[in-house]
């Protein structure tokens, strides 16, 4: 595996802490903001708006860029948002903030995923994923369990110094490690400069048209919007972990960074594990995920009053989480492998489509009346529409009728 794959890793490290990160500081940021837990609850839903309308926007504008310049300039961005949002003293500004550090992230890990398995042989592609998904699972081990941790001792502000100044050492790695090519095929072989094996020479680029085309593929839509609920149940119960925590199983405010490692480490693990096997069982992988989702979101809802139940479960599910949701992203890459540099925004916007979409549904089922265990309820309901979607793909498009059309088109 290319040193630079790793690198893209560690500044997707300092962005996933940004986006994860708040789950153990809403209440921090509602008291000092004087608005609702709900209200700071939808910061992270802005990101993931961001995110969704980010992702396929920066994929197009950065399309001819060479890939070091392009990610120079979003992680750039990201930090300075995070610099403001530090800085301001209203909920508006630190809305909008989250917005633009959001369009900058997007942009960041569009580029990146292309990047990633443009400088690895097919066959590894799904490792090369799961490295650079593996920066956002070690955000949850470490960066945000100390985002948490900053939160609860110097404010809410100081994690977002933290965010800005851990993102600076991977602004110098990519500038040291990240070839500065683009893909050279519509196959997605090696960068210009990377590590990865020669291939023979490939036409250009596909056009734009092309790409989307691509990826307006009745399977291809419907995996993505699989993935979009499956990551929306993942984000509806995870943006309300702490007050689930503290207000419903009893543990005191001093567990909530020790809950979020935990999550943390079993998304890890989730990610090593799916980055091994999903190469050849993906499909398999992606199904059993999400039936085990499901029923584990259903157990933590009823046993949320117990902390041996709730610690154990919150390891489990993100392990499942995560494992699955990368398995998902090299899925849509083998499907739409007609987008070269547009599959990774377009799976970017559908992670992000469910993110926004969760902690807004978990929002409204508080403000209704129904608890902090509600969200992890309308969890266990959006993996059920998920595995519906899932049924459906299988029965109306099967994966050997997919490649022949592609086969077709090219």
């Amino acid at each position: 595996m290319p040193f630079a794959v790793y690198v893209l890793g560690l500044a997707v490290f300092a962005q996933g802490t940004s986006e994860f990160m708040l789950s153990g500081l809403v209440s921090g940021i509602a008291a000092d903001l004087h608005v609702s837990i709900p209200d700071a609850g939808l910061l992270t839903s802005a990101f993931a708006v961001g995110m969704v309308i980010g992702a396929p926007l920066m994929a197009l504008f950065s399309r001819k860029w060479p890939r070091r310049r392009a990610l120079l300039i979003f992680l750039t961005a990201f930090v300075a948002a995070h610099v403001v949002g530090a800085l301001t003293p209203g909920y508006e500004v630190l809305l909008a903030t989250r917005i633009v550090g959001a369009l900058a992230n997007a942009g960041f890990w569009a580029v990146a995923l292309v990047a990633a398995i443009s400088m690895v042989e097919p066959a590894a592609r799904a490792r090369a994923t799961s490295v650079v998904v593996g920066g956002v699972t070690v955000a949850c081990v470490v960066g945000v369990p100390a985002g948490a941790l900053l939160g609860e001792h110097l404010g809410w502000r100081a994690a977002f110094w933290a965010v800005a100044l851990v993102s600076l050492p991977a602004l110098v790695a990519i500038v040291t490690s990240v070839p500065d090519g683009r893909p050279a095929t519509s196959d997605g072989n090696a960068l210009e400069g990377s590590q990865a094996p020669e291939a023979p020479e490939a036409p250009e680029n596909p056009s734009v048209r092309a790409e989307l085309r691509s990826l307006t593929g009745r399977r291809v839509l419907l995996t993505l919007l699989t993935m979009a609920l499956v990551q929306g149940a993942t984000f509806c119960a995870f943006s309300y972990l702490e007050p689930l925590a503290t207000r419903v199983t009893g543990l005191g405010t001093g567990w909530v960074p020790a809950l979020l490692a935990l999550f943390g480490v079993g998304s890890l693990v989730g990610v090593t594990l799916s980055g091994r096997v999903a190469d050849a069982r993906r499909s398999t992988l992606v199904l059993a995920g999400m039936a085990s989702l499901a029923l584990g979101w259903i157990a933590l809802a009823l046993s949320a009053v117990s902390p041996v139940a709730t610690i154990t479960l919150v390891f489990v599910q993100g392990m499942l989480a995560f494992g699955t949701g990368s398995a998902m992203i090299s899925q849509v890459f083998q499907l739409a492998s007609g987008a070269p540099t547009l599959a990774g925004s377009f799976a970017t916007a559908a992670f992000n489509i469910g993110a926004a979409a969760g902690p807004l549904l978990g929002g409204l089922t508080i403000d209704a009346g129904f608890g902090f265990r509600s969200p992890v309820w309308v969890s266990a309901a959006l993996m059920a529409l998920a595995l519906t979607t899932a049924a459906v793909t299988r029965l109306t498009c099967p994966l050997s009728l997919t490649k022949a059309r592609v086969a077709m088109k090219s």
